[in-house]
């Protein structure tokens, strides 16, 4: 299940480059798309927010 990034995003950047597969974008809220994510939670363990969370 692809990882997804809540509205405690306050879009740092920080996960960006963490991201093995290119699968999160760039926005007020940042975005991980769902069909690229690979589910390794790289993102979230970065994340100083702690916005990116495991999907259902």
């Amino acid at each position: 299940m692809a990882y997804v990034i809540t509205d405690r995003c306050v879009a740092c950047g920080t996960c960006l480059p963490e991201c093995p597969v290119g699968a999160i974008s760039e926005g007020e809220i940042y975005h991980i798309d769902p069909d690229t994510c690979i589910d390794c939670g790289t993102c979230a363990s970065v994340c100083p927010s702690e916005a990116i969370e495991p999907g259902e």
